[in-house]
């Protein structure tokens, strides 16, 4: 590692501007100065008008929806960075698009989440932050250092004024079982499972529940809400299952499709996330609360330029 490093740049693509003002608040960082556009053809163009040479430089953009133009904004940023002799570049990525598709679950599929970490490999990134990747093996796509953030402890804390020791923590599917009992951990609560399975993609069959939950009031949490079927049918089946109230969280908010809707319509009393992915003012129900990881990102970024240990950041 480069102990000359430079001092702290920001700079953000235009995917989630507010998040990286936010961050660079909390480091007390002027935001870097970049032109983020399009010619008319609809080609992407950055302009960096700053020198950046031998600098700490980490830049800021969640791949969500449009992810396609959000990942070339990225990858044109980091090019940009490298060919103006950054000192260093901190890709920070705090929703990971494409992380769904880990592995091949038939045959001639992608497994573009590895695509992904290729390309920003080949752009010339030297380092990631993220947060709750869906498959926390993505790590391994990467031959540099990833240092992979949880938003579980942002979430649970919001929960520390609001329940009582009759809540138990439950998980949509088998495979949050982990993150489900370290939120449970955080509170000291007992969890329970939602047995499932999926006929097809953003389709979910619910079968049963493991755990008592019978008069009990119940936090959903998961990592991704896409169109919201998983988390609201889980809901109403807790509902039919005997739980007095459900609350649901999760890390970032996709919310496509029929999303908003379904959650407005549902059980749920309050949907909890973090701002990992930027929510439109349709979305901004009564019913969906946002808390910020601004603070854990600019921590992170903090310690990651002053060759601190970033392991505490991780629980």
């Amino acid at each position: 590692m480069n102990l000359s490093i430079g001092k702290i740049q920001i700079f953000s693509g235009n995917s989630h501007r507010k998040l990286t003002e936010d961050i660079s608040k909390e480091l007390d960082v002027s935001l870097g100065c970049c032109e983020v556009g399009k010619f008319s053809d609809g080609e992407l163009f950055v302009n960096i008008a700053q020198t950046v040479r031998g600098n700490d430089v980490f830049v800021i953009q969640p791949t969500s929806s449009p992810v396609n133009d959000n990942l070339m904004e990225v990858l044109i940023l980091i090019d940009a960075l490298k060919r103006a002799s950054a000192g260093r570049i901190n890709a920070v990525i705090p929703y990971y698009g494409y992380a769904r598709q880990d592995r091949k679950t038939k045959s001639r599929e992608p497994i573009t989440a590895k695509l992904v970490a290729d390309l920003l490999e080949a752009a010339g990134i030297d380092r990631l932050i993220t947060m709750d990747l869906h498959a926390g093996q993505i790590q391994g796509y990467f031959d540099l250092p990833v240092d992979h953030l949880s938003g579980v402890p942002i979430l649970a804390d919001y929960f520390k004024n609001i329940i009582d020791r009759e809540t138990v923590i439950v998980s949509p599917d088998l495979g949050g079982v982990a993150r489900t009992r370290n939120f449970a951990n955080i509170l000291d609560l007992p969890i329970a499972i939602i047995e499932k399975r999926r006929p097809k993609a953003n389709v979910s069959e619910v079968m049963n529940v493991i755990g008592d939950i019978e008069g009990k009031n119940v936090i959903l949490v998961d990592d991704i809400v896409d169109t919201a079927g998983t988390i609201t049918k889980a809901a109403q089946v807790l509902k039919d299952y005997g739980a007095r109230s459900v609350y649901a969280c999760a890390t970032h908010p996709v919310l496509s499709g029929p999303a908003v809707k379904r959650i407005e319509e549902s059980v749920i009393e309050k949907f909890v996330v973090t701002d990992t992915i930027p929510l439109n003012e349709e979305k901004r129900i009564d019913k969906i609360e946002v808390v910020s990881i601004a603070p854990i990102f600019a921590e992170a970024i903090r310690r990651v330029h002053s060759n601190e240990s970033v392991s505490t950041l991780f629980d």
